[in-house]
């Protein structure tokens, strides 16, 4: 009975934060609230499987960003790759993916939506900050260029000790990785998509050459790039800092590079998906010309523009 009740009590402190936000448990309730009544209101846009993809990266960000998993993040490297992939690969991946802007829309008050909602997107401010930030390469630099800062060894040294950068830390990660995300996982043809098809399988392959290279150099050196933990009493006594240090690297090197693959490989789907409706489009283009040709020279031009009339 009590080692029952020792692993409930362990279990029930898990999902106990490290470090409490009330910024983090304001903007889950939110997007939940949103979601789940837009989903109610327009159940075409959020299709069961698009509901799976949504919750669960929804899960796996709260879980990486405000859950006790903060504790063990502050006090091993490679629990820290841990939760960083969540937060700015596997859990954002997995929200895009979803595809939930329709969905979420629809769970805003109708008052909301024409009221705030419409304007601010008219307005050149936001277009001018959403076009900067959505800029495909201002996007990708920013997804690498985020990873890389936060992993300079100074840079992590500061960010866990001071829980105010470790904040910002992690809620950049979750940002840039949504905006990257979006422009990698669009569906649509350009425009209105900011990437053609296959400039998101290039820049994904792009992409993944830093992440590559800087997991390898960490995996792989001799010297102890993050002492931090150390100085701050590692939660596992049993891995050393090599040891620590060397699962850190692989971590951020294969598990980031594969979901760099999958990403590509979604986006040369949808980049065959989009050429054969093109190619659909222009055969039936094709076919209707033929038709009306036959038609103007079998019943003459007036036959045509009757039948072109009778059409309309």
């Amino acid at each position: 009975m009590d080692d029952a009740l020792n692993l409930l009590f362990d279990f029930l402190r898990w999902w106990v934060p490290w470090e409490p936000s009330a910024t983090a448990v304001v903007v889950f309730a939110l997007a939940v609230w949103l979601y789940w009544r837009g989903a109610r209101r327009s159940p075409l846009t959020a299709p069961w499987h698009r509901q799976l993809l949504f919750w669960l990266g929804m899960f796996i960000i709260y879980v990486s960003l405000h859950t006790h998993l903060d504790y063990y993040a502050e006090h091993e490297f490679f629990v820290n790759r841990l939760q960083q992939f969540g937060l700015q690969h596997l859990g954002p991946f997995l929200v895009v993916l979803a595809y939930p802007g329709a969905t979420l829309r629809s769970g805003l008050l109708l008052r909301w939506r024409v009221q705030g909602l419409r304007p601010l997107a008219r307005s050149a401010a936001f277009r001018g900050i959403a076009g900067f930030l959505l800029n495909p390469w201002i996007a990708s630099c920013v997804f690498v260029g985020v990873m890389l800062f936060w992993l300079w060894p100074s840079v992590l040294f500061y960010a866990m000790l001071d829980w105010r950068l470790y904040r910002v830390m992690n809620w950049s990660m979750i940002l840039a990785g949504l905006l990257y995300w979006w422009l990698i996982l669009d569906r649509r043809p350009k425009p209105p998509a900011r990437l053609s098809p296959g400039m998101r399988v290039l820049v994904e392959m792009l992409v993944m050459v830093p992440l590559i290279l800087t997991g390898a150099y960490i995996t792989f050196t001799g010297k102890d790039l993050y002492p931090i933990y150390s100085l701050c009493g590692r939660a596992f006594n049993g891995i050393t800092p090599a040891t620590d240090q060397y699962l850190g690297g692989l971590i951020l090197w294969i598990p980031g590079a594969m979901m760099s693959v999958l990403a590509a490989a979604i986006a040369f789907g949808h980049w065959l998906s989009l050429d054969s409706r093109g190619r659909l489009a222009a055969r039936k283009a094709r076919r209707e010309a033929w038709r009306a040709r036959v038609v103007a020279r079998t019943q003459g031009p007036e036959a045509l523009a009757g039948r072109t009339g009778k059409s309309t």
